[in-house]
């Protein structure tokens, strides 16, 4: 029997090769290889990366839901409490503001029509509350109609025991100067009465209607009232 020895391994080495940078084709090269052990480091791993699309996710929707649920219109125009935005419901409306409008229901006046202001404190500061008594007096501006509205939290109308919640400029007790003062309350006043009620907050709403603001002819913020707080219950 013939006796064939076992032969050593040799281990043949692979050629060498010499990568040489080229600046106008090696963007084309592919990737280097990555060494297996960083695919076990923790930024690597699966769930953190899920955890940071869900943080992502979460302030992404929550800030565009208090963007269009709580906040307000850009362009603000604002004399003393009052609050208009003069490009509401115009081609210069920016995108955040259309979507407010379009999510909440409210129809802004259009270009040429008018102009609304709020109101959601008095002149101290405090949170206009349904419950009180409140004085609004003083002038507004040349228009040729106005009107002021009672609304609650949400900006609807609000209920009244006296089943209204608004006055306008034509039925408005004024003197010679066109100074007026309007008592609201949820008790009837003498003269210019604006009825409230009701428990879910209250917002005033002044509507001035082919005022020069919205024809071109400024855009600098007109004297409003002042909304004064005379006692609460």
């Amino acid at each position: 029997m013939t006796h064939t020895p076992h032969m050593p391994l040799v281990a043949v080495p692979e050629p060498e090769t010499t990568q040489i940078y080229d600046g106008e084709t090696s963007w084309q090269k592919p990737w280097p290889r990555i060494s297996p052990l960083l695919y076990k480091a923790p930024f690597f791993s699966f769930w953190p990366f899920v955890l940071s699309i869900v943080i992502a996710l979460i302030v992404g929707i929550g800030s565009a839901y208090l963007s269009l649920n709580r906040g307000s219109p850009f362009s603000a125009l604002e004399s003393g409490v009052w609050v208009g935005h003069p490009h509401a419901g115009t081609i210069d409306s920016d995108p955040y503001s259309t979507a407010i409008f379009a999510r909440t229901g409210r129809v802004p006046l259009g270009s040429g029509e008018g102009i609304a202001f709020y109101a959601a404190f008095d002149d101290s500061g405090r949170v206009l509350d349904p419950q009180c008594h409140y004085r609004i007096s003083g002038r507004v501006p040349s228009t040729r109609l106005w009107t002021i509205t009672a609304l609650n939290n949400a900006l609807e109308l609000l209920a009244t025991d006296a089943g209204r919640a608004s006055l306008h400029s034509h039925g408005m007790l004024m003197d010679h100067t066109g100074t007026f003062s309007i008592d609201v309350a949820p008790e009837a006043r003498p003269g210019n009465w604006l009825p409230t009620g009701g428990n879910s907050g209250l917002v005033f709403a002044m509507r001035l209607y082919d005022i020069p603001y919205t024809t071109g002819a400024g855009l600098s913020a007109p004297v409003m009232p002042a909304v004064e707080l005379v006692g609460c219950k």
